[in-house]
């Protein structure tokens, strides 16, 4: 097994709430408790509705947010304790590819001088071999070298995010967080920005922690992946032994959602009733069950501990043998 690249330890970021109908001295649940790791060389894919935690844990692994509590280690170290040159390292190392590429690029900066600002930064190359080395990246990531002294607002929405990765590999990072890369595209060139966000993964030999909400994409980029409902992590595994035999009711719910794409009769969808509870007044016992269809009185009782329930793959539910015996007998539905 790969050694850990990053990994946390009951990670908490709690946000305070004044006045309001929570009162002065409420508190917002954004992570609550997670205990996640990620591996060298692998694609972790973190899926869950909107709102449940996902772009704020991405946030903490890159220290762009101070935990409320827990602990982040990357490379064994502790975050909390990197000194100043050590951090500085951390940031070459550890990089991030955002939703929106146009609000994340500075819009009086030319799209040269945007890549180029890392290798500046962390001096990776002399200043005079910093052109060259840009327009290698540019060409990349499938951008021309005359689009150097452009600026971000000049590209289309599929060119900015090419502009975004090539600004991340700058850095020659082991470590990327990819926040709903390819949410705000369309269709077709969600498929060229994947098909090259895999490209240099391999070539690089990168990790990547890849949020989204859309599990076909997640399904398509991940090796394993990552479910989070209101905070905590619910559920973890392989990503194929997930989609084929989830062992969380939140799990199977997402997956019978994804469209099919023949016209024959798929999986049953399942329509989850109410809305997603709030962070700040989170439920008793299970915070998934006030939607979950298979809820017994344990469910509002007790909290379920995020165990191992097979091999590999953990799963925070009281009832995951009863209502998923397929998945524990190896048996494919």
């Amino acid at each position: 097994m790969k050694p850990p690249v990053i990994e946390t330890t009951q990670l908490c970021r709690h946000f305070p709430v004044n006045g309001g109908i929570f009162g002065r001295n409420a508190v917002l649940r954004a992570v609550d408790g997670v205990d996640l790791v990620l591996r060298e060389g692998e694609t972790l894919g973190l899926v869950g509705e909107s709102g449940c935690g996902k772009s704020t844990l991405g946030r903490l692994l890159l220290k762009l947010l101070e935990p409320s509590a827990g602990e982040i280690r990357f490379r064994g170290a502790r975050l909390a304790n990197l000194r100043k040159e050590e951090l500085k390292a951390f940031r070459r190392e550890a990089q991030m590819i955002f939703q929106d590429p146009f609000s994340s690029l500075n819009p009086r900066m030319r799209i040269g001088e945007t890549i180029a600002e890392p290798l500046l930064v962390h001096r990776s190359v002399p200043r005079q071999e910093c052109r060259e080395k840009v327009i290698e990246l540019m060409g990349r990531v499938g951008l021309s070298p005359d689009h150097y002294q452009r600026y971000p607002h000049e590209f289309s929405g599929g060119q900015r995010q090419r502009i975004g990765i090539a600004r991340s590999l700058a850095a020659e990072p082991r470590l990327i967080v990819a926040d709903e890369p390819v949410s705000a595209l369309d269709l077709s060139i969600q498929a060229q920005i994947l098909n090259l966000l895999q490209d240099i993964r391999e070539e690089f030999g990168l990790t990547f922690l890849f949020i989204s909400h859309d599990l076909a994409v997640v399904r398509f980029m991940s090796d394993r992946v990552a479910v989070m409902y209101l905070g905590k992590i619910v559920e973890t595994g392989e990503s194929e032994a997930l989609f084929r035999n989830p062992l969380h009711p939140y799990t199977e719910a997402l997956i019978s959602a994804i469209p099919a794409v023949s016209g024959g009769g798929g999986q049953k969808r399942i329509v989850l009733q109410g809305d997603l509870p709030s962070p700040v007044a989170p439920p008793s016992g299970c915070p998934f069950h006030p939607r979950c269809p298979y809820a017994k009185p344990l469910c509002s009782d007790a909290v379920p501990l995020l165990e191992e329930k097979v091999p590999g793959r953990t799963a925070a539910c009281h009832f995951s043998r009863e209502l998923y015996p397929q998945a524990f007998s190896g048996q494919v539905p």
